[in-house]
């Protein structure tokens, strides 16, 4: 019998794991971990901060239990190893060992902390005839929390950023890092974050900067010699927004006076908040130190809205406008416009511009015409891809599910509405249908069709649900 490993153990607990988290959660929350150590009955894996240890117990720890159980048997028991990485190159990481037990977490006013600066750092001075009340927070009124639209999509960031907002500071947040492509709302929450944190707290002093002004600003202190008001003025402030910090790559100047504006910061417990256009991991050209903090509290990505969310938005926004539009022209819209929040407003607005110059009242059919900049391929043969994506989209899973040998009765199904629709509305052979489906044969994929056609006919649900799905999905090629 080969002897289990703290590694083999662990590959058969994420194996169980992904089949029981949505794949997004997953890859945030399980993907990270490392398996250390397997003593007895004992596992131990590493985890790269305190938080994530904390949300761990917090949202799975029943799964991890319930799962080490199944593989090692009664008595098993899960133990973390907490590591703090320092910025010294020739220092180890600093790290803690604590078991799975919410309740008794271990209680060291180190972690968290960047061990390398020291804590007796001196109070900058205050430039002169500075005042709280004369720093512009170059915030934008218009952005929300009220006017984020909550999705899927967006989750997990907005969530992270109401908490901030409400204790800026004092959350295991900071940074809290957003990334995420072009007009997916990274700047908007950020801003909404900022509005909420002066519309609670008054006196704190919260500034947005944009990484480019940030850039350009000291720049023009190096050329005033007024480098250090530069600084004084960033280390004042209560919350720090930078949008944008990837303009920071390949700028080492920069990066530097950031990172001594970052550290002072955060170890006078002032919050900072960052975006930027990709993750941390993939910002090339970017200081390995900067990097680390980065990394200190939560990083969270914004993803492409869904349908629903793209649904929301819209009518979030013809509410907002005192504007009404036909249900069949708003999906539409939401249906094609699938690339960000952007260019779905500037859709909208484009066809409520056009009905106004033209005095005609919007229907579908002017929709398509006046919406052909936006929307592409219109007249495209549907692809098998296009359909997983719809179908998974849908029933919020992951197109990667629908391609595996999990036999879960929800995935089960959406890979069988996906191959009856694949059969119905493209011109695959059975045997290509089958291959985009995990190398499946043909046999299984004639049974899936007859099995979503016995169900169309016995389960109303079901059949309401294939037959919305044919409308999303034909949608596109009308």
């Amino acid at each position: 019998m080969t002897e289990k490993t703290c590694e083999s153990v662990w590959n058969d607990c994420v194996n169980i794991i992904r089949d029981n988290v949505p794949p997004q959660s997953y890859k945030t929350w399980f993907d990270p971990i490392k398996p250390v150590k397997l003593d007895n009955k004992v596992l131990t894996i590493q985890v790269p901060s305190q938080f994530f240890y904390e949300w761990l117990e917090e949202h799975y720890v029943a799964l991890l239990k319930k799962t080490l159980k199944h593989i090692l048997g009664h008595g098993s028991r899960l133990e973390y190893s907490i590591i703090v990485e320092n910025s010294t190159p020739n220092s180890k990481p600093y790290t803690i060992n604590v078991p799975t037990n919410a309740a008794s977490r271990a209680e060291n006013p180190n972690v968290g902390v960047p061990l390398n600066i020291s804590t007796s750092i001196r109070n900058p001075f205050i430039i002169p005839g500075l005042k709280k009340i004369n720093i512009e927070s170059n915030l934008n009124q218009n952005y929300t929390f009220d006017t984020f639209i909550e999705g899927e999509c967006n989750r997990l960031a907005r969530s992270a950023g109401y908490a901030v907002a409400n204790k800026p500071g004092g959350t295991a947040f900071n940074p809290l890092m957003i990334f995420g492509g072009v007009g997916l709302g990274k700047t908007h929450l950020v801003h909404a974050i900022g509005n909420q944190i002066k519309m609670n707290n008054k006196n704190k002093v919260v500034l947005y900067a944009a990484a480019e002004k940030f850039i350009n600003q000291f720049v023009e202190s190096i050329k005033n010699n007024t480098n250090q008001d530069f600084t004084n003025f960033y280390q004042y402030v209560d919350v720090l927004i930078v949008d944008d910090v990837h303009q920071f790559t390949g700028k080492e100047k920069t990066q530097e006076i950031f990172f001594n504006i970052f550290n002072h910061l955060h170890q006078s417990g002032k919050q900072l908040i960052l975006t930027s256009d990709r993750a941390p991991k993939d910002l090339k050209g970017m200081d390995e130190r900067l990097l680390s903090r980065f990394k200190w509290g939560l990083t969270a990505d914004l993803q492409v809205p869904d349908f629903e969310t793209r649904l929301a938005i819209l009518e979030q926004k013809m509410y907002a406008d005192g504007i009404t539009l036909g249900k069949d022209v708003v999906e539409y819209v939401a249906h094609n416009i699938n690339t960000n929040v952007r260019e779905l407003e500037g859709a909208l607005i484009s066809l409520l511009a056009q009905s106004s110059l033209n005095r005609k009242e919007v229907d579908l059919e002017l929709a398509k015409q006046m919406l052909k900049n936006f929307v592409k391929n219109t007249s495209r043969e549907i692809s098998i891809e296009y359909i997983q994506k719809m179908v998974c989209e849908y029933f919020t899973i992951g197109v990667d599910l629908v391609k595996s040998k999990t036999r879960k009765r929800e995935i089960v199904q959406a890979r069988q509405i996906s191959m009856y629709f694949a059969k119905d509305l493209t011109k695959a052979s059975l045997k290509t249908i089958g291959m985009h489906f995990g190398g499946r044969d043909h046999s299984t994929v004639i049974h899936a069709c007859q099995t979503v056609n016995d169900l169309m006919e016995t389960d109303k649900k079901f059949k309401a649900d294939v037959e919305e799905l044919s409308k999303r999905i034909k949608i596109n090629i009308l």
